[in-house]
């Protein structure tokens, strides 16, 4: 009997939603093509992340978009050079190479994330562990870098780039800009979607771990001492989520609890109150991909676990029929790691700027110098001394009178007394002070959710397949049907069609009974299905049925497109007023 996971793959193929990539040359693991509903539900998806993370907070939340393309120095201050690596191990008969911990967790049934090439080779060789092909003994675990390498221009390999494998360092390096862009005030958002490649080792789940895919990341950047949150406390507050705390699991616990995000924040469960907020969002968001409650939760990575910039992460898990549990997002708080790592290696301001709330005394050494005695002994040539100490900043000032040796110093060609330079410690108000901000990051992949939204919908009933699609997410809003594939029937069905496509993407359902197209608009989860029949030829009408109840509602042709609208916003479009015909068997 096939899994639930190869009938949706079966039906994802057939309907055109994705297949293998370079499928007439054998195919390549850990990529995919989607066909055409499979980009109409990307896109809506991608949408309804934006509507969720962006629009909704667009006061304080702005979108980018940056290459995807990226020096090494890039990543290798990010720490991904040196630390975006998984364990790799070869069977010395067939030579496949495979991911250590996945091998590990399939045969053992053990979470083997964050562990050595050590600790998993001491499992692999206690638990003789083999080829899961050929059956062939394997080598030693070793390291591998999951970071796609290219070169920029012709100047390899002195130029050596990756391909991003997140969007999140275009935001870091563009912080400032955005920064002043929004008046130097916190917190603010930096959004990104886009393409993410990951020379993932041996992925084996089809559309669910890809080398490459569509990622959507906000980093959000805020005062760790003025941590006020007031979207939790206004927006959340009765909100609650599944948690499974690393305390939890450390204790061999699985089993998560239902906890207000608030009280989350307040426990210090969840230690960053955007990083709770944006989770609160996050929950909100995954709901309205058609995924209840109780089959999402938060489960908080272990220490061993982390990302290497992350002081704290929870991945959003979602259970699925083959898998058990899938990592739909991941909420990292980044703490001040990423923006600090730029600052250090490109030497560039990525500071804000904090207002005090009084002012701070500090004490600065400083170096004076007496103009009038300059100009008195050097007359002429002052000017051009006076140029030269204007260009030199006050630090290295400080450094060449400190070191200077003999009574004198050149400045600007010129040898001066050093006398007429010299050092005092002064007091000065300071109102403000540099700082880095600290950073809660929510990620999600795309194409990801698209499978976890195909699963949720997918029903079979009654010997035929409905996809129960949330409608916001449906590829196909409206089909267009004919009782009888028959003049005049036909004429004025493509006139709705014409009006409907300006607005929606809409299908022309032939072929067979009305029946026949009701079940072909049910399988590709179409919301609504326009039928026009005999009595349209006469009264101008049309009837409007219902995917979920196989309700219809006879409604004048003029009404259609503000029917259909208020459906799609959820209104119960019988309750509009209009005749209601009971479902009958299609």
């Amino acid at each position: 009997m096939s899994s639930k996971y190869d009938k949706i793959m079966d039906f994802a193929v057939r309907k055109g939603f994705l297949w293998q990539s370079y499928e007439i040359y054998g195919g390549q693991a850990g990529f995919y093509d989607l066909g055409p509903l499979g980009v109409i539900l990307k896109n809506n998806i991608v949408e309804l992340w934006r509507e969720y993370f962006v629009k909704r907070h667009q006061d304080f939340v702005v979108e980018i978009e940056t290459p995807i393309i990226t020096p090494a120095i890039v990543l290798r201050a990010s720490g991904h050079e040196e630390n975006f690596t998984d364990y790799a191990v070869e069977c010395l008969q067939c030579h496949r190479i495979f991911r250590a911990d996945h091998l590990v967790e399939e045969k053992l049934g053990i979470s083997a994330e964050g562990l050595g090439a050590e600790e998993l080779d001491k499992l692999i060789r206690e638990n003789n562990i083999r080829c899961p092909v050929c059956g062939g003994t394997l080598g030693n675990v070793h390291k591998f870098l999951l970071l796609f390498q290219t070169h920029i221009g012709p100047y390899s390999p002195s130029n050596l780039a990756y391909l991003r494998p997140e969007a999140a360092q275009g935001m870091f390096i563009n912080f400032k800009r955005v920064y002043e862009l929004m008046r130097r005030r916190l917190p603010i958002g930096i959004a990104q979607i886009g393409r993410v490649a990951r020379n993932e080792i041996s992925p084996r789940q089809g559309p669910i771990r890809l080398r490459e895919f569509t990622i959507m990341e906000i980093e959000f950047f805020y005062d760790d001492t003025d941590p006020r949150c007031d979207l939790l406390y206004e927006n959340c507050a009765n909100e609650k989520i599944n948690i499974l705390t690393a305390e939890q699991r450390s204790r061999g616990e699985d089993r998560y609890i239902s906890v207000n995000v608030v009280e989350a924040y307040n426990e210090k469960m969840i230690i960053s109150p955007w990083l709770a907020y944006w989770m609160c969002i996050a929950k909100r968001f995954i709901n309205a991909l058609g995924v209840p409650n109780e089959k999402t939760y938060f489960e908080e990575k272990l220490p061993s676990e982390r990302a290497h910039y992350s002081k704290q992460t929870f991945d959003q898990i979602v259970f699925v029929e083959k898998l058990g549990k899938l990592e739909v997002s991941g909420h990292a708080y980044r703490h001040v790691y990423d923006l600090e790592r730029h600052i250090t290696f490109s030497k560039a301001d990525l500071y804000a700027i904090r207002q005090l709330k009084s002012p701070k005394i500090i004490k600065k050494r400083i170096v004076k110098y007496d103009k009038n005695a300059i100009v008195s002994m050097f007359g002429a040539k002052a000017s051009t001394i006076f140029r030269a100490l204007a260009t030199i900043n006050s630090e290295d000032l400080m450094k060449i009178v400190e070191e200077a040796k003999g009574d004198y110093i050149n400045i600007g060609g010129v040898d001066i007394p050093r006398n007429i330079l010299r050092i005092e410690t002064v007091e000065e108000s300071v109102w403000t002070e540099k700082f880095v901000p600290h950073v809660a990051e929510p990620s999600f992949g795309a194409e990801r959710l698209m499978y976890v939204a195909l699963e949720y919908a997918y029903n079979e009933e009654d010997g035929r397949t409905v996809l129960r699609i949330p409608k916001r997410l449906a590829p196909i809003k409206v089909g267009i049907a004919t009782l009888v594939d028959k003049e005049p029937l036909e004429k004025i069905a493509q006139e709705i069609f014409n009006m409907l496509k300006k607005f929606y993407y809409v299908q022309y359902l032939e072929g067979g009974s009305i029946g026949k197209k009701y079940a072909q608009a049910d399988e590709i989860g179409i919301p609504y299905v326009v039928t026009v029949d005999y009595d349209s030829v006469e009264k101008r009408d049309v009837t409007i049925r219902d995917r979920d109840t196989r309700k219809q509602i006879r409604v004048p042709i003029n009404d259609v497109v503000k029917v259909i609208d208020m459906g799609l916003k959820d209104v119960d479009i019988f309750g509009l007023g209009y005749p209601v015909i009971e479902p009958q068997s299609d």
